[in-house]
């Protein structure tokens, strides 16, 4: 082992210390990219030259305007009330099914998640819409809040996912494949979800608003009517998607044209619902500058720590000596996993991208599998992370909107069995790769 791969290695457990530590990742990155390439080096010009060049070219493409432009998507589709148009279309075609509700805002969040792309955005806007309908209908407090928790998740896998763009920038993987790869994931996760649900009404028929005797409901609709209205009222929403993701799928669009059409048809929505007035569009665009600032930065800065590794030659070390354990490759990914879920309890979904990435992915390209399979397995994994204590951002964006109705611990609590869900999600998608990567191989076909 030579003096420059101890020094990059050096740097990978600094880089550690400081993220527990709490020090801003981006600073972080750029600071010990700097550091380390100035000590291989040992030239200071060396050492800016090829940073600046890095970061120039990290984000000179026109590619990264996915990234405001899908946020400003979905900031403009969850401050116009869609999220409450799919819960109400959901709820009123399911109204007469046990445990209707918690099915609705399952598919509710799903259908959400293809505008939105951030999980922490479903959370907000469904505990805000769904929990209070589902209190209405006598559903137990704490089991609805779980399946707000759990199904917000939905977010990141179902396209388009900020999580995915982030891997897809990082790991130079197509964020189209890596898009439409996510759809049937997300869509048997939605799935799971329900089955559960309802095995769980079956069993406890009072958390879905049902007397445990008659197992009639508790609470009736005053107005069971309307579901051409609410049907009218989703529609607009759900002909966007199918745009959007079609666009894609069909290769008539990249995801860049996609994110622009989308913003276009999100403004369009929000106008004709009269949702929109000039100080929430300008809230909506400076969260959407400040957000896609913050993850431009981060790019940028992983862009320059990955040369770093690069240069100093500790990825093909790393790499090597791995493999030359002879450990089987579901060992290996097992191992990665674990690391990812580890770290997924005490740093954000991002870091844990830009910080595993560059060391993991050469690994998992020389065992011969798949990048977008793998790509969507790790997002899945780190998507685990935002229900876990005891940072779970999910689960505090929802004790934000809450307030005192549940507290934190009993939210962690009941969010527990979707994590399990999740994990047999990953599973059944390690089994059978292919329910990742048939729309992608349709797509390249």
């Amino acid at each position: 082992m030579n003096t420059s791969i101890v020094i990059a290695l050096v740097t990978v457990a600094l880089l550690f210390v400081c993220v527990f530590a709490g020090v801003h990742i981006s600073f972080t990155l750029m600071s010990l990219s700097f550091v380390g390439l100035f000590l291989v080096t040992s030239n200071l010009s060396t050492a800016l030259s090829v940073l600046s060049t890095t970061a120039f070219n990290a984000i000179r493409t026109y590619t990264y305007c996915v990234i405001p432009l899908f946020m400003l998507m979905g900031t403009i589709m969850a401050v116009s009330g869609s999220a409450g148009d799919l819960f109400k279309w959901a709820h009123k075609m399911l109204e007469k099914v046990p445990g209707g509700l918690a099915a609705a805002t399952v598919i509710g969040n799903a259908v959400f998640a293809a505008v939105t792309g951030v999980s922490v955005a479903s959370a907000t806007v469904f505990s805000q819409v769904a929990i209070p309908e589902m209190r209405k209908y006598k559903y137990d407090s704490n089991f609805a809040t779980g399946i707000v928790c759990g199904s917000s998740n939905l977010g990141m896998i179902i396209p388009p996912s900020l999580f995915f763009i982030v891997y897809g920038t990082v790991a130079q993987v197509s964020i189209g494949q890596l898009f439409v790869g996510g759809v049937l994931p997300g869509i048997l996760m939605a799935i799971i979800f329900i089955i559960y649900t309802s095995i769980y009404g079956t069993r406890h028929p009072a958390a879905i608003g049902l007397d445990p005797v008659t197992r009639k409901p508790l609470y009736e609709d005053p107005d069971p009517k309307g579901k051409l209205e609410s049907t009218l009222r989703a529609l607009p929403i759900v002909l966007l998607i199918i745009v959007v993701l079609g666009g894609i799928w069909g290769g008539y669009v990249t995801p860049t044209e996609a994110s622009a059409i989308g913003c276009l048809g999100a403004f369009i929505i929000a106008l004709c619902k009269r949702s929109l007035t000039w100080k929430s569009t300008g809230s909506i665009l400076l969260d959407t500058s400040k957000g896609s600032a913050g993850i431009l930065m981060l790019l940028v800065s992983a862009q320059m720590y990955s040369r770093l590794l690069s240069v100093s030659g500790a990825v093909k070390w790393v790499s090597t000596s791995i493999l030359s354990a002879n450990l089987p490759n579901w060992a290996l990914i097992g191992v990665f996993l674990l690391l990812v879920l580890a770290l997924g309890c005490v740093i954000d979904g991002n870091s844990i991208i830009l910080l595993t990435t560059p060391i993991i992915q050469p690994v998992i390209q020389a065992m011969g599998y798949n990048q977008v399979w793998w790509g969507v397995i790790l997002v899945m994994a780190v998507c685990i992370g935002q229900i876990t204590p005891p940072f779970g951002t999910i689960v505090f964006a929802c004790k934000g909107v809450l307030g005192d109705i549940v507290d934190v611990a009993t939210i962690f609590k009941h969010a527990l069995p979707y994590i399990v869900l999740m994990l047999l999600t990953i599973a059944i998608c390690m089994i059978f790769p292919q329910i990742i990567l048939f729309l992608p191989n349709m797509m390249m076909s």
